[in-house]
């Protein structure tokens, strides 16, 4: 964002930021009044007063956490810079001065947008490439993007609290480069609903009833009735709604030539408050598929309890179907996951097998940066060995093996576990030599002749499962913020032999280092792919997006799992919970995900017209990310980074 100030200013001071992780929830600021210019008593009439004069309305990051004693701001105009093939977020933040609405609160908001445009003539459509979500909270922490209606969306605010929507741009592969520009339009509205029932007595309401009672009475038992009775029931009926819209409760309406809308679009548009919304589209494009590998769990016997899913039916496909394909929206390649007895896991990409023709259409997908290969059979009726030596001789041949992995053992504890993943990996290896087995851990076995706990123990895990191991994943926990440990892990691996360093977070590390816990920062949440980027792990794990507590209710409550902090292992919510919609609802914390792995795009950019040590020196001199504990708190040191590299790497790509 730009410091030009918007169309409605506001006179408001900036307040003191305090609060924890996220910051900007200055709780209990209270100094400067409130100014109105208009005056008015009781509930204020949003048809004949500025919208400006009833609520505040101010424009924060992606990155902010916004409270719901948030205080209001300036309100500026919106500046985003965007690659082709990425999305770009803001929030807009709303707070009542007054309240219009009655029935509902302080009032109800209606948001439209128009379509942002170059000079050109090409567009950025609404409802296609922007979008809206209702930031709710969870567990008080703003955190569920519901999706809202476009291109005329209304949301409900209380009194005293400041509501915010999350506003997304996806710029198309193929977008013309350029400046696009268009508006926002926040209005403050009494729904028909208020208005009606506020002008009605008790005896008002039931004479109303009464009329229309009877209407519905005379017009519906007309099955099988002669034409001539019809006809009189329709002139009936007719009459009744006549005399029921020509009386004094709707004759603010009949005088307006019988329109219900209180207020047409330029009567709307004099009285909104105008968010200006800019975004400079260049011609660099993020490559489809992501350059991290960056693969995400999901739970098959979550899904299949709160759905009433059976295994294996035509439901059960459709579901993991849906979650594949939208997560891959977020730069991540998925897996479904299994748990079995001491963390084994089963883990695969596809449901399908790999004879069947959606199994090709699946590792195919240029979104997918990587896939897992169930060791066992997905469906329980398969024969063990008989499977996997099926699903190996097709996917072998494929161009896309190169991707695929085997997860089979989630941090092994002792020697017996280590044993169990190599016995399964020489089953895999004996059929595909070149296979790649993935093993997370965060300790050495307990029962090794080094002391678990110890970090000589951890750095040797390497010695004990090779050859069964070929991607080493430790967790982000054993560093800590010590980030110079990297170079002992990396020195025990064979990168020559295929060997490769991935890393993963899960209920650790905590805060302040860089995880995707409910509660984080927002640049705490995106610094976990910085991290990655800097210390030069090859890929990243992350076990578990939808893995709440049991429930046989698809609307059923969202509740973290005991003993994880929040969030852990939740990056999405079922829309079920906030809508009627059977898509899935994002969390904020997977689109600051979405937003780190867009920056490492700009930064691979950036290091291959100017060397990593560049990268690394702009990552650091922005002050963006210097280390697990020092990185920006300030969304500008983002933008000031981004803007570097769209200036310097501008010219080359543009050739």
């Amino acid at each position: 964002m730009d410091a030009t100030t918007g169309e409605n200013p506001q006179s408001v001071v900036v307040p003191p930021v305090e609060g924890v992780g996220g910051g900007g929830t200055a709780y209990g600021w209270t100094d400067g009044s409130l100014e109105c210019s208009y005056s008015f008593k009781g509930v204020a009439d949003p048809a004949k007063v500025p919208s400006a004069e009833l609520l505040y309305v101010w424009c924060m990051p992606s990155t902010a956490t916004i409270g719901q004693q948030e205080m209001p701001r300036p309100l500026e105009s919106i500046s985003l810079l965007a690659a082709r093939n990425e999305r770009e977020s803001v929030q807009i933040a709303m707070r009542p001065k007054a309240s219009w609405g009655g029935l509902s609160g302080a009032g109800t908001v209606q948001i439209r947008c128009s379509d942002l445009c170059s000079s050109s003539g090409d567009r950025l459509v609404v409802g296609q490439s922007l979008t809206l979500r209702r930031v709710v909270p969870v567990l008080g922490v703003p955190d569920a993007l519901a999706p809202l209606d476009l291109p005329e969306a209304r949301i409900n605010l209380l009194p005293g609290e400041t509501a915010s929507v999350w506003a997304s741009i996806d710029v198309p592969t193929g977008q013309p480069p350029g400046q696009y520009e268009g508006h926002i339009f926040v209005t403050a509205v009494k729904t028909e609903t208020e208005s009606l029932l506020q002008s009605f007595g008790k005896s008002e309401k039931y004479q109303l009833y009464k009329e229309l009672k009877n209407c519905l009475d005379v017009i519906e038992p007309v099955d099988e009735k002669p034409l001539e009775e019809v006809v009189g029931k329709v002139k009936c009926a007719t009459s009744t709604l006549k005399k029921v819209l020509s009386s004094a409760a709707f004759q603010e309406f009949y005088q307006d030539n019988g329109s219900a809308d209180m207020m047409d679009e330029d009567a709307l548009t004099s009285l909104s408050i105008h968010v200006k919304i800019n975004i400079t589209v260049w011609e660099f494009t993020l490559p489809q598929t992501p350059s991290l590998p960056a693969v995400f769990g999901i739970s098959e016997t979550v899904i299949e309890d709160r759905f009433g899913l059976e295994h294996g039916s035509d439901g059960w496909y459709n579901a993991l179907d849906q979650h594949f394909n939208w997560l891959l929206r977020y730069r991540i390649s998925p897996f479904f996951c299994r748990w079995g007895d001491g963390m084994r896991i089963l883990a695969y990409t596809c449901p399908w097998p790999a004879d069947h023709p959606k199994s090709d259409e699946y590792y195919s997908n240029p979104r997918l940066a990587a896939y897992a290969v169930p060791y066992a059979p997905i469906l329980y009726r398969d024969a063990a060995k008989v499977s996997m030596c099926k699903e190996l001789e097709i996917l072998k041949s494929k161009v896309h093996w190169p991707k695929a992995y085997f997860y089979l053992w989630d941090e092994p504890l002792n020697l017996e576990q280590y044993e169990m993943i190599q016995s399964m990996s020489s089953d895999i290896r004996a059929y595909a030599p070149d296979a790649r087995v993935l093993t997370t851990y965060y300790c050495g076995p307990s029962d090794a002749h080094l002391p678990a706990n110890s970090f000589e123990a951890f750095v040797n895990v390497p010695n004990l499962l090779r050859p069964h191991s070929q991607i080493f994943c430790t967790s982000e926990w054993v560093l800590g913020s010590r980030e110079d440990l990297v170079k002992d892990i990396i020195a025990e691996l064979q990168p020559g032999h295929g060997e490769e360093w991935w890393t993963y977070v899960c209920l650790g590390p905590s805060d302040p280092l860089p995880n995707l816990h409910l509660g984080m920062r927002g640049t705490q949440n995106r610094a976990v792919v910085w991290r990655v980027w800097k210390e030069g792990s090859t890929g990243f794990l992350y076990w578990g997006t939808n893995c709440y507590e049991k429930t046989t209710v698809a609307s059923g409550e969202i509740r973290f799992r005991r003993g994880l902090p929040p969030g852990d292992g939740v990056l999405f919510y079922p829309g079920e919970v906030f809508s009627s919609s059977h898509e899935p609802v994002a969390s904020a914390r997977l689109e600051h995900f979405l937003s780190g792995m867009q920056d490492i795009e700009y930064l691979n950019l950036y290091s291959s017209r100017f060397g990593r040590e560049e990268g690394l020196s702009l990552l650091e001199r922005t002050g963006v990310y210097l280390g697990p504990e020092r990185y920006t708190l300030d969304h500008m040191a983002i933008a000031a980074m981004r803007a570097q590299i769209y200036q310097a790497c501008r010219p080359f790509v543009a050739v």
